[in-house]
């Protein structure tokens, strides 16, 4: 049995798996997954193991809520086409690389076993490296959804820098291989949790810089989220704006 097998191809009850998931899922149950983390942290930093094992042991590592997973996140956020990794994982859609979805879909899965290990405050700083780079790297709808409270009230000017930045790069014609307005726009709904009028106002200017029909049609879950006058702004400027989908969206309002 190989290194890898024995850490990410053996559930806890000792039988072979070939779903990382089986694994990664059942460490929540199982204390015994910290018996595993010696393992997985020499296996993501042996430059001899292959790509994909190495991007899994992070996974996992940031999963379980591990500091050391959510530094390799950072550290990777800072260089984010220099991993070991990098296109790996393709998007069927926009054909680009989708790993810092699936790490914010792992950080999100952590928080209980962040909070048992007190590695919490690496966990917010570890979704603020990815707000970061969310101007830039293709997130698969899988990060505005993926922040609680505590990470936008953390986070909140980080998300408005890389919403200004993003609009920066549309505004002077960069050509981005996925929709990127769409994106920033899932990233602005997060911010209703903690500010209606910012979220509405990051949204609106999204929409009149990169307007699309796919933005517009998720803008209608801020619309939805904004209880208050800045959501009827905004469903006002979807009715007017928005094509046939959009209309039907919105009129589930409520």
């Amino acid at each position: 049995m190989t290194r890898f097998e024995e850490l990410l191809g053996t559930d806890f009850e000792g039988r072979p798996t070939d779903d990382v998931d089986d694994v990664i899922y059942g460490g929540y149950d199982h204390a015994e997954h910290r018996e595993r983390v010696p393992g997985l942290v020499s296996l993501l930093d042996d430059a001899t193991a292959a790509d994909h094992e190495r991007y899994l042991a992070c996974l996992t590592l940031v999963a379980w809520g591990e500091p050391v997973g959510y530094r390799a996140v950072r550290a990777a956020a800072s260089e984010p086409r220099a991993t070991p990794w990098y296109d790996l994982l393709i998007d069927r859609k926009f054909s680009v690389d989708r790993s810092y979805g699936q790490f914010s879909v792992a950080a999100a899965d952590s928080r209980e076993l962040a909070e048992e290990k007190g590695s919490s405050a690496l966990l917010v700083e570890t979704f603020r490296s990815l707000i970061r780079i969310a101007d830039r790297e293709y997130f698969e709808e899988r990060l505005g959804d993926y922040l609680d409270e505590t990470a936008v009230r953390a986070c909140l000017p980080d998300i408005r820098d890389v919403v200004g930045r993003g609009l920066g790069s549309v505004m002077a014609g960069v050509q981005h291989r996925f929709e990127l307005s769409t994106q920033l726009v899932e990233l602005a709904t997060a911010v209703t949790v903690v500010d209606e009028d910012l979220a509405v106002d990051l949204v609106l200017r999204i929409l009149r810089a990169a307007p699309s029909d796919r933005a517009m049609a998720f803008a209608v879950t801020t619309a939805h989220r904004a209880k208050g006058s800045a959501g009827q702004v905004l469903a006002d400027h979807l009715h007017r704006d928005g094509n046939a989908r959009v209309r039907a969206l919105l009129a589930v309002r409520g």
